[in-house]
């Protein structure tokens, strides 16, 4: 008897087929989703020709939907922005994919550049603006669908800095 395992390995456990995973059609994880993402933000022919800038409100267009989530896609021209809300029992994840956006919440601000990602879980309270002279536009995923949005007021949003930009 081996004192480091009995079990042994013989041949190519690559063709050991019912031991392994199935690759996923749909994420199920929160790095899938970031993931998921990441590769539609790569993929700017899935989603710059639908943009639209709307100057009187935020513009959106759901770009995909799955078993259980969706993908938004969010257009802000300078000076738009969110409101302080939180997503009812939706996680997320939001990724800039051009210009630049502001998240406020009560532990500081951050700066949120093309690339940067923010996954956040049910209940996460914050705003998002463009504080920046450019338009933005950004992805947004969230599990399950999202289907509600509660507003919240509170002043204590604009408290202190968070140093740096958030990339994950």
């Amino acid at each position: 008897m081996n004192s480091d395992s009995d079990l042994q390995i013989a041949g190519d456990i690559l063709e050991v087929r019912h031991l392994l995973q199935a690759p996923r059609e749909h994420p199920a994880t929160v790095a899938e989703f970031a993931g998921l993402a990441r590769s539609v933000a790569a993929d700017r022919s899935q989603w710059e020709h639908l943009v639209r800038y709307d100057a009187t409100s935020r513009w959106y267009h759901r770009l995909r939907t799955g078993p259980g989530y969706e993908v938004w896609l969010l257009s802000w021209v300078p000076g738009q922005g969110s409101g302080l809300h939180d997503h009812g029992r939706s996680s997320g994840v939001l990724t800039v994919l051009q210009g630049a956006l502001t998240e406020r919440t009560e532990r500081g601000t951050r700066a949120l550049r093309a690339g940067a990602q923010r996954v956040f879980a049910p209940g996460y309270v914050h705003e998002v603006v463009n504080d920046a002279l450019e338009a933005a536009v950004s992805l947004h995923v969230y599990h399950p669908g999202l289907t509600q949005m509660p507003m919240h007021t509170a002043p204590h949003c604009e408290a202190r800095s968070v140093p740096g930009g958030v990339s994950a």
